[in-house]
């Protein structure tokens, strides 16, 4: 029992830091909800954190880093994502399909890439367990 406080209380600045929902550019909102959260057990200090992403129609995420240890992996549940990291191609990414940001990645692009339709997509963080804020907006 008191292992799961412990990691509860080291996990806790992630979650304050990711849920709930965000204003987009255009005033369109996206949702980003905690799916997942743990403590790496073999790995002391890192933890696995997984949230979904809803995009309304036409909605997008500011351009963004992610926590500093953050390693990234992305996958469309519905819809199309279109998506650029770092100075890598822009594309779109339909469901089934995935991508990964290294730590220190910029995200400059990430939207729904329809007008009309929602879109989804999961996103998995393996990082340092307090290292925090999970995402922090380029001015």
């Amino acid at each position: 029992m008191k292992i799961r406080t412990i990691i509860a209380a080291a996990c806790t600045p992630l979650v304050i830091s990711i849920v709930g929902p965000i204003s987009a550019h255009d005033g369109k909102t996206e949702t980003v909800t905690k799916n997942f959260e743990a403590a790496i057990p073999n790995i002391p200090g890192k933890s696995l954190l997984a949230v979904e992403v809803e995009y309304a129609p036409g909605a997008a995420s500011p351009s963004h880093t992610h926590a500093k240890s953050a390693f990234i992996y992305a996958y469309v549940i519905s819809g199309a994502i279109e998506s650029k990291v770092n100075d890598g191609e822009t594309r779109i990414y339909r469901a089934g399909e995935s991508w990964s940001e290294s730590p220190g990645a910029i995200h400059p692009i990430s939207r729904n890439a329809s007008k009309t339709e929602p879109a989804k997509l999961l996103a998995v963080f393996v990082l340092d367990t307090n290292d925090n804020p999970l995402t922090t907006p380029i001015k």
